[in-house]
């Protein structure tokens, strides 16, 4: 089936009592014990039965379902947040003495994550360019367990080759994670390009209505039933409420990508062409640099980052100046929002190291909504002719 019917269809609970056509909120924190539970307990599948929320709820059931199903996976977990779900991802498939391989420009809670948290662990982490095919070789040792990239960097929109990194991953017999949070699976499906994981902050795109935090884990069982338990441990499961959001949300997911893909290459387009940036980053500005796993995706997600000239100060004043966006950290929602990495999602970097990931004065990054095409464009335009800190 398509990927918009996969998104309204898959993983709905059928209520037998009701015949409810949405999956009802399971508000609650324990179920009645009956045979399978005890079953559940001596077998190992706590997973799989109605038994405490902590450990499976039919409303954590559903979405997890859906978002399975949307990136072609055998199995999936909804956690309490995105970095819940990578923080249990990297935990469940790597050990004392192991090793990651990671990217100087991953989002900038992951990479304090595996700055911060993994020595303390036993754990070691080399970060390099995840354009750089050799860097990646060469930071291979005898003990690499991982890599954790994203299908599309953040801030920076970078591609790495995700297909030609899952064959240097396998030849090591490494895994390989990937954050598809910003392209989504509407517009790639790691799985099937070689990744072994696949991890989304489902507060964005997936739910798409800033209005619920959660994070997903998706690929085969084998592996999800280690990350689940781990997650368990951490106390990152998601509650009910959260789980019907994501789900309805996620049922508009493949429609509401599709406009945000047309609106922001228009944009990046736009922005491309007007004197007071000075450059822009987003794929379809440069196809020469996509990947030929890339080449045929219907779009490249919502987010645009452009620099403009005057550097953080004049950055600050656009932002304020514009009236559809707001300023406001996250991405991936119904409404456009704006902010700069430098001093949100970034901040906690040094100057090395937001010089090392690439993001320099003036940098802005934007998510586009689901608003009218013309009207952000428009709105754009005025705020860049901002007379405070331009000469155009």
């Amino acid at each position: 089936m398509s990927l918009e019917t996969i998104a309204v269809q898959s993983g709905t609970y059928e209520d037998p009592v009701t015949g409810a056509v949405g999956t009802p909120v399971f508000a609650t924190t324990t179920f009645t014990l009956e045979t399978d539970s005890y079953s559940a307990f001596s077998d190992g599948a706590l997973r799989d039965v109605p038994i405490y929320t902590r450990y499976g709820n039919p409303s954590q059931w559903s979405v997890q379902e859906k978002i399975a199903s949307l990136e072609g996976a055998e199995s999936g977990l909804i956690t309490s947040s995105g970095m819940s779900a990578i923080a249990s991802t990297v935990f469940a498939l790597t050990n004392q003495g192991g090793h990651i391989i990671s990217a100087y420009d991953v989002y900038g809670g992951t990479y304090n994550f595996l700055r911060e948290d993994m020595s303390g662990s036993g754990r070691d982490v080399t970060f390099v360019d995840p354009l750089d095919l050799e860097a990646i070789k060469e930071a291979i040792r005898p003990e690499t367990q991982m890599i954790l990239l994203e299908t599309l960097t953040n801030p920076l929109l970078k591609i790495p080759d995700i297909e030609a990194i899952a064959d240097i991953a396998k030849q090591v017999s490494a895994l390989l994670v990937v954050d598809n949070t910003f392209l989504t699976p509407i517009n790639c499906q790691p799985l099937h390009i070689g990744a072994d994981i696949v991890v989304h902050s489902a507060t964005k795109y997936l739910s798409g209505h800033s209005d619920v935090t959660a994070g997903a884990v998706v690929g085969s069982r084998k592996y999800l039933d280690r990350v689940w338990a781990q997650a368990l441990r951490f106390g990152g499961s998601a509650e009910a409420l959260s789980c019907f959001l994501v789900e309805r949300g996620a049922k508009t997911l493949a429609l509401r990508v599709a406009q945000q893909n047309r609106s922001a290459r228009e944009v990046a387009g736009f922005l491309d062409r007007h004197p007071a940036v000075l450059d822009v980053a987003y794929p379809s500005l440069h196809p020469e640099r996509i990947p030929q796993f890339l080449r045929d995706a219907p779009g490249f997600g919502g987010v645009v980052s452009f620099r403009v000239t005057g550097g953080d100060e004049t950055a600050l004043a656009v932002m304020k100046k514009l009236k559809i966006p707001r300023t406001a950290t996250s991405l991936g929602g119904v409404e456009s929002l704006v902010s700069m990495p430098t001093n949100t999602s970034h901040s906690s970097l040094t100057s090395g190291q937001k010089q090392v990931a690439g993001i320099e004065p003036g940098l802005i990054r934007l998510s586009v909504g689901i608003e009218g095409t013309a009207d952000i464009l428009r709105d754009l335009d005025q705020a860049l002719s901002f007379k405070g800190g331009f000469n155009a």
